[in-house]
Formats: structure tokens, sequence, C-alpha cells
């Protein structure tokens, strides 16, 4: 029928016929196997041929399948949309049908193009929470974190040190998830340092009862609560041994069995994990299960501490004012010298951050709540300054120095270093992220001898400090 219309409105048109037999035209996987199968072993030559791809005749599964392999680019091609004449006014008798070309380049329609555009700003502004950050970064981990959490429903593991922030990005994952219909199921979440003894099994995957002393009535457990949900598992590496390999059955085949159960019951959600902890290094302390590591390392995001984004601690201090306010029911700001004083302590070198965000949440606390009149005067500043920096004092962040180290050398370099260099490295990595360039590192690492005159050329010093690791100021700033 398609090639006698063509004949009749172009004569002078050649068809070739291919001809493709289906068990089943009204069944959705013969029919776009035989059609994938066809248009993969066809040789098209879209450099010097146009192509139209007819989608009005045959049957709804046809129709289908061939948008959707021009959708996908298997057929390089436009869609050709026909419809037959009138059947009735004047017309009807002058024409022999219309048709419509449809280009499914999306990129060439500016309306289309503009409200994706939205779309995807509106996602990256639900997973940031607001906050504007001017880490570059930070931005590309978060444009890419948000691409994977709409793409994929496999699991995804955010790495960083503790207070970096991964149980509100977790929410804020779930809820952009959410908001685009993705999951309609609950958000349910467990820090697993929590869990210990015979409660764990109980808690996670739930139990009949009568199961122990104690089960008086059946518990689902949290895997069964976060069915077509998200479940966030903080501080997965601290995961019991017997729980890890229930768990790994369950990412696999989306059932397991609760306690005191002989029938297995079934649960999907999505999971998101976060650890503070090297995984790599639990599973060769044989603590963590490597192939539950494997599973879970599909997609993993290291979110950076506080100290990692200096240029975002302005913003982020306005916005702890902001929360600082909903939280007492009054309005709390810095008079401009006290907001000087503190944001120059806290893009310095001495400020360790080491509970992250958590520690400017309390900064803000213990600063709004004395403030007279509603101002945060200098006093209070260098009270918290002080405060800050006996908290800080002899603490060696053991953890972060592990976590920095691990970022830019293998296992094995990590192991070969002395116990002497390693927080001296992992500070010197820290200073890297915070600069521009390899000079101004080396203004913030040697600002003492710089005082006193005895560094002349700081770049070269720490381009020679680096070659020491196999490492190169190319492959740190990257990072």
């Amino acid at each position: 029928m398609v090639r006698k219309d063509i004949a009749t409105v172009s004569p002078e048109t050649r068809v070739n016929l291919h001809t493709l037999d289906f068990r089943d035209p009204w069944a959705f996987e013969d029919v776009y196997a035989g059609l994938h199968d066809f248009v993969r072993s066809y040789r098209f030559d879209p450099e010097h041929e146009d192509y139209l791809v007819h989608i009005t005749t045959g049957t709804h599964v046809v129709q289908i399948c061939l948008f959707l392999l021009t959708e996908a680019r298997y057929l390089p091609g436009k869609l050709l949309q026909a419809a037959p004449p009138p059947r009735r006014g004047r017309k009807a008798q002058q024409i022999e049908g219309s048709y419509r070309i449809i280009d499914l380049d999306l990129s060439k329609y500016d309306r289309l193009a503009t409200r994706f555009a939205r779309e995807q700003q509106e996602s990256l502004s639900f997973l940031k929470a607001g906050i504007a950050t001017r880490n570059t970064a930070f931005n590309t981990l978060i444009e890419q974190l948000e691409h994977v959490a709409i793409h994929t429903t496999d699991p995804i593991l955010l790495a960083g040190p503790t207070g970096a922030g991964k149980s509100a990005m977790a929410r804020r994952i779930y809820e952009l998830k959410k908001h685009r219909r993705q999951v309609v199921g609950r958000f349910v979440e467990i820090n697993c340092a929590t869990l210990r003894g015979d409660s764990a099994m109980s808690t996670l995957f739930g139990h009949r009862r009568g199961a122990f002393t104690g089960a008086v009535k059946d518990r689902p457990g949290l895997l069964r609560e976060a069915d077509q949900g998200m479940l966030f598992l903080d501080e997965i590496g601290d995961l019991g041994s017997d729980e890890q390999a229930m768990l790994l059955h369950a990412i696999e085949e989306k059932r397991f069995l609760p306690v005191g159960s002989d029938r297995e019951v079934q649960s999907d959600f999505q999971l998101l994990c976060g650890t503070n902890r090297n995984l790599q290094e639990r599973v060769r302390e044989s603590l963590f299960r490597e192939d539950l590591l494997a599973r879970i390392h599909l997609w993993p995001f290291r979110l950076p501490g506080l100290a990692e984004r200096s240029d975002d601690i302005a913003p982020n201090l306005d916005y702890e004012l902001e929360r600082f306010a909903q939280r007492v029911g009054r309005q709390v700001a810095f008079n401009k010298e006290a907001r000087r004083r503190f944001l120059a302590f806290a893009v310095s070198p001495e400020a360790r951050w080491a509970g992250n965000f958590r520690d400017l949440t309390a900064a803000i606390t213990r600063m709004g709540t004395p403030a007279p009149s509603g101002r945060i005067t200098v006093d209070l500043v260098d009270q918290e300054i002080q405060r800050l920096e006996t908290a800080w004092a002899g603490s060696a962040p053991v953890a972060e120095h592990e976590a920095m180290l691990t970022d830019f050398l293998t296992p094995e370099q990590v192991d070969e270093l002395d116990p002497f260099d390693r927080p001296q490295l992992a500070h010197a990595l820290a200073v890297y992220r915070q600069s521009r360039s390899l000079s101004d590192a080396g203004r913030r690492l040697f600002a003492v001898s710089r005082a006193q005159r005895k560094s002349t050329n700081d770049a070269d010093r720490l381009r020679k400090y680096l070659a020491r690791f196999d490492l190169t100021w190319a492959l740190v700033s990257d990072r």
C-alpha cells in the first residue's frame, strides 16, 4: 500500500523492499528485536542520503518501535507522519493526502531546550538545597550526581568526612526523584553505627512474632518500609558481617528472609549508602565484604569537607543565619567588622572544620544566641574563634587524613608512607584544594617563612615536595 502511494505522488522514486517476518506483530519484544537487528545491520549513509521513517502504517507496536529506534538514533532519520485525504468536502477529491516531517532533534527546538535547561537547573537547586555554591569542583560533582540520580536505580555511595552533608544530600536525592515521580514510597534512613547485636537484623530485615524473646508481634523492618522508595544506610562501613550478607542478597534479588521466618518477602527499593571510612581498607582488614563493596561502589561520589570548599563558606554563612532565624524566631546578623573577622578566620589554614557543617551550624548558634539586639559583634566572634581552636587542638584528624590521601594515592602508596609524613601530606593536599595556583598554595603553607624572608620560591618548593610522592600540581588541582 505504501509503495503504491509513493508511486502515485512520486513516480521517479525507487522503492527497495526489505521484508521482516514477525511471529506476532503485536508482540513488543519480537517486533523491537527484529527491527533493531535490521537497523544495526543496514548500511546507512546520512552524509549523502536523507532518511524518513514512516510510522503511520502497521500495528501500534510497530509504530512505537519505529519511534523508539528513531529517537535513539539507531534510525538516523526524521519521522514521516502521513494522513489520508479528507472524506468530505470539496478538497476530498482534489488532494491525495498529506504528510508532516517530525525532527526528533530536540536541540533545534528553542522552547523545549529552554524548558529542559530550566528543569535541570531546578534539579541542581534541589540537590544543593538552595545554596548558591561558588566552588567549581562541587558544582561539577552536583551536576554529575543529579544526572546519575535521575537515570539510575542502582545503589549510590556518598563518601566524605563526618558532617559533610551526606544525610542531607541523600534526602535531597529522594526529594528530587519523588518530584519527578520516580519513587512513590518513603525515605527511610538509619545510621549503621547504631545497629548492634541481635537487634540489627530485626531492625533492617524485620522479624516474625515469637522469633526471639521480646518479639511479641511481627515487625516489617526498614527494608520493607522502604519498598517503592529509598533506603539510606549511613555509615555502612560499620554494618556487621551477617547484615552485610543479607543486604547483598536483598540488593540483588529484591528479596530477603525476616528473622524467624521461613518465607522470603519482597521489597523493591533504591539504596543510598553513606560512609566516612575507607571501605577498601575495611575490605583488606576483612571487616567489609568485597562483593558488597563492588555492588554499592558502582556510583561513588565524595562530598568534600567544608575546609575544601573555602569559597563556599560565605554563602553557607548566610544560609546558616537564615536557618538560625527560622529556629529561634528572630533575625540575627553580623556587623561589618565581625563578619570580616569571622570569614578571614573561616577560610584560613587554621580553620580545620573537623565537624564540617556541624561545626559551622554550632558556631552560628553560639554567636547568635547571646547577640545583643540581633547583632553578632567582634567580641562574640573572637570568643567563638577561641572556642573552635580549643576544640580542634590536639585532635589529630586521622580519618580525614586517610580520606584525603586515598583521593590521590593508591592504597599501596598510602601503606608505604611513614606515619610522620601522613598528616603533613594530607594537610598540604587540603590546602592545595583550596588554592587557585601553586603560588597561592605556597603563600598559605609557607606564611611564616615568607614573613621571615626564608622562602624565595614557594612554587618550586611545593613542586619538589609533590614529586617526592609521585604527584604533580596538575593532578592535584584537577580533583
